[in-house]
């Protein structure tokens, strides 16, 4: 943002976000761990994207069935909460290379 005006609080729109959304940077880089999702055990109950604090979790979608769970390693930070909340333990914290 750097010689870019920011607007002054009148001219945002109402409920108005004067930045970018957080998805446009990657902001993950600096995990130690990161989550690996054995296909196998998984369920796609959806539970790790729900949970999930930075919305890193995805989830791919056919016939309204979720189809495949993944994470987007350019936005997680490695907390591990989809590995706690896996009912099936799917999801492993491993270290970050």
């Amino acid at each position: 943002m750097s010689g870019e005006k920011l607007p002054e609080w009148r001219e945002l729109p109402i409920a108005g976000i004067p930045y970018k959304f957080s998805t446009e940077y990657k902001t993950g880089d600096w995990k130690s761990f990161r989550p690996v999702i054995d296909e196998n055990k998984c369920v796609k109950c959806l539970t790790c994207v729900a949970f999930c604090p930075d919305m890193a979790m995805k989830a791919e979608f056919e016939n309204d069935k979720p189809k495949r769970v993944y994470p987007d390693y350019d936005h997680c930070k490695g907390c591990g909460i989809c590995a706690s909340v896996c009912p099936v333990k799917a999801i492993e914290m491993v270290p970050e290379v």
